[in-house]
């Protein structure tokens, strides 16, 4: 199938190009606004293929995602475009809304107009917000709590609504916390190996007692696909790790696999509405036939290890944009915070 990734230059996008085309089974084209976490160099190694194209535009152009759909023959479109950050959503909020639901909605009519095959939602557990007992399951009520959840909610509840109206065979995955290689260093994992490569503190939210669902970019990009090719039209699926891990555990595993000081993690003030803990049932998904491969531990070592040889790639970034950003969101949270030592 001839296949519009849109987000296909970001993390979890780059890993889904590279393994739809990998299948020998379909043809690729990647739209990317190239925003800050976009980077080319993620799929460097596919850049003269013969079933990969990229395209240079945003998904809220209307006229470019048009023209792309027109001129590539487009059967199917995976959204991976998004604002992804809760830190970031908190600092813009109106950025998540244009690119998550309007950005979603333009994709959706010109799909639907254009009489496309399959339309993929990409999306999050967040979006059933703070689950304090037992797993969230695609029936239940979603309760975002952040500019950013509620962004993906409502990009959700869109895209679902054209299969309720129209007939229009679209799906929706839910994935929970996604590391690997290549994953902007704002993220948790990627900002903690880097920032304990450097010597630099490891700024941790709250108590540090956060509870994550860890899912690896390989086994998402695997379930996405799956979802992608077998899934029921109007269905949400559920993509997790089974791999739940409080945040303070995760950062002391990372200090670990560099041979660092555990000192170094720090205590800062938490972020505001931070949720306690996620956890999402998957057996609509496993039913179908999926299951995540990647224990967590071995991810874990093998991204660590990933950012420790990568350091090219990862520095570059971690110089432009993304030292205005570190400063306006750590600066003042790390001069009032205590150290992991001292707890």
């Amino acid at each position: 199938m001839r296949i519009l990734v849109t987000g296909g230059a970001g993390f979890i996008g780059s890993h889904l190009v590279r393994r739809l085309i990998q299948s020998g089974r379909h043809s690729v084209v990647n739209l990317d606004a190239l925003k800050y976490s976009g980077n080319l160099e993620n799929l460097a190694d596919l850049a003269d293929h013969p079933h990969y194209r990229f395209v240079h535009a945003d998904i809220g152009d209307q006229k470019a995602v048009h023209a792309a759909l027109v001129e590539h023959r487009i059967e199917g479109i995976i959204n991976c475009a998004a604002e992804t950050h809760v830190d970031r959503s908190i600092l813009d909020p109106g950025a998540f809304a244009r690119t998550d639901v309007v950005g979603t909605g333009i994709l959706l009519e010109e799909a639907r107009q254009l009489g496309l095959h399959r339309f993929l939602q990409v999306s999050t557990d967040e979006v059933y917000g703070s689950v304090e007992q037992g797993s969230s399951t695609e029936s239940d009520r979603l309760e975002p709590r952040s500019p950013y959840s509620a962004s993906k909610a409502g990009g959700d509840l869109l895209v679902l609504s054209y299969w309720t109206t129209y007939r229009f065979p679209v799906v929706v995955t839910r994935g929970s916390n996604t590391y690997g290689p290549n994953q902007y260093p704002e993220k948790f994992i990627p900002l903690f190996a880097t920032n304990a490569i450097d010597g630099e503190p490891l700024p941790l939210y709250g108590d540090g007692k956060q509870c994550r669902d860890w899912l690896s970019v390989y086994d998402h990009a695997a379930g996405i696909q799956h979802v992608f090719e077998q899934g029921e039209p109007g269905t949400v699926y559920n993509v997790g790790g089974g791999n739940e891990r409080e945040n303070i555990t995760v950062a002391e595993q990372i200090v670990a696999a560099l041979g660092t000081s555990r000192s170094l993690i720090r205590f800062v003030q938490d972020r505001p509405g931070h949720d306690r803990r996620y956890s999402i049932d998957c057996s609509r998904l496993r039913a179908l036939g999926w299951s995540p491969q990647v224990p967590f531990e071995e991810g874990l070592k093998q991204t660590v290890e990933w950012y420790r040889t990568h350091e090219q790639w990862w520095r570059k970034i971690k110089s432009g944009e993304f030292k205005k950003y570190y400063r306006q969101q750590y600066e003042k949270r790390l001069e009032k915070g205590t150290s992991c030592a001292s707890s």
